[in-house]
């Protein structure tokens, strides 16, 4: 699985960091969700479909 976040529609929320801190964390420059690794470890899929169901945005995208 492989997860990405649509700038161009992030507002840094911040739930996807909430959902996985460990996938996703926030830009100290404009606060928008910035993805650590593009492959999500295993183990984390379940955290990361969280992550993107919970964006109000619909900015978390996930590829399998």
């Amino acid at each position: 699985m492989k997860v990405r976040v649509d700038l161009d529609r992030c507002v840094g929320h911040g739930m996807c960091n909430l959902a996985c801190p460990e996938v996703f964390q926030l830009s100290d420059e404009d606060g928008r969700a910035q993805v650590l690794s593009e492959d999500v470890p295993a183990g984390l899929e379940k955290a990361v479909r969280h992550a993107a169901g919970g964006c109000p945005e619909e900015a978390v995208i996930i590829f399998d």
